[in-house]
């Protein structure tokens, strides 16, 4: 049901150590047995801060002689890239900080913002855990309208709809617990099936929009993949020509950066016309959105404080939320 993080970690064993011998010896005292199946490559990530054990390749390699004292074979070492590989190797998280060693072990294998649904992208994509993020915080009662006028590839309307359905994220892909030598299969299909059994069989009105074809069809694979399909209401239009459902809701959206997309001139017309259908269209809607630059979210003239500047995949943005005037 973990919606919004990158990846879960298991804290394997923590201690001082200021020499390699010191550090191998106590890091081979770790029950590795219980984690590390025969023949799973591992992969090391290790950080050194103020101690004397600085240099991070020696330390990943006294690791990989840890693991291999203790289990009696040496392990398999791959590098470790974050892709959609369903097997990754297992990630061993190694970190010193003023000679204090804490040693831990994904779980998660492929991060958790893939969830498997999006294999057809637009422009400037926003990642899954984000999207989740941002409803959120947009305080989304999941139960009123809900509404994203620049849907691109539609992660946040498909974010919203498994939202509403309560549907966990994790439920059809693999998670690197799967491989470790005791994990019980039996007891997580029967979690697995408490999860659907608690799912919610409607969603309010989700309706998402984008001037682009191309976002529109990506969109809509995106959503039947996730099973979300039938919940969301999809149109292209610009968002000069978006109208709301009676009801009030919220507006939550990953407006334009410019920085991949289109330039500086024509994005200021955008968030002019994105604040005057706001005003015009939508008194009493709540509205969260992400914005590449301030002087763009500015140009909008909507009621929206800024929240300060987050990251989305490498890109500065700017969080901001407000309600319009009735």
């Amino acid at each position: 049901h973990l919606r919004t993080a990158t990846r879960v970690l298991l804290r394997l064993g923590e201690f001082h150590a200021v020499s390699f011998p010191e550090f191998r010896r106590k890091a081979g005292l770790l029950p590795w047995e219980s984690y590390l199946a025969a023949q799973r490559p591992i992969a090391f990530r290790v950080s050194c801060h103020k101690s004397r054990l600085y240099h991070s390749g020696a330390v990943a390699e006294r690791l990989a002689g840890a693991i291999a004292d203790r289990l009696g074979r040496s392990p398999v070492v791959q590098a470790f890239r974050d892709s959609h590989d369903p097997h990754p190797p297992q990630l061993i998280i190694a970190r010193l900080v003023r000679d204090h060693c804490t040693i831990s072990l994904d779980t998660s294998g492929t991060a958790l913002f893939r969830r498997g649904y999006r294999q057809a992208t637009a422009k400037a994509p926003l990642r899954e855990t984000l999207a989740a993020a941002l409803l959120m915080l947009s305080g989304w009662d999941r139960r009123s309208p809900l509404m994203d006028p620049f849907c691109g590839s539609g992660t946040i309307v498909i974010e919203a709809a498994l939202l509403a359905r309560n549907r966990a994220p994790g439920l059809s892909r693999r998670f690197a617990f799967m491989d470790w030598p005791d994990f019980e299969a039996s007891l997580w299909r029967r979690l697995v099936d408490e999860a659907r059994k608690q799912e919610i069989p409607e969603a309010p009105p989700i309706l998402a929009s984008d001037k682009h074809p191309g976002a529109l069809r990506a969109a809509r694979a995106n959503a039947d993949r996730a099973g979300v399909g039938e919940d969301i209401e999809f149109a292209r239009r610009p968002v000069s020509a978006v109208q709301p459902p009676p009801e009030p809701g919220w507006v939550v959206s990953n407006l334009p950066y410019g920085i991949r997309t289109r330039s500086d001139a024509d994005l200021r017309q955008v968030y002019v016309q994105f604040g005057r259908v706001l005003r015009e269209r939508f008194p009493g809607w709540r509205v969260t959105v992400l914005a590449g630059k301030r002087h763009l979210l500015r140009c909008a003239g909507a009621p929206l404080q800024e929240h300060g500047w987050i990251n989305n995949g490498g890109v500065r943005v700017l969080l901001a939320q407000g309600t319009v005037s009735r």
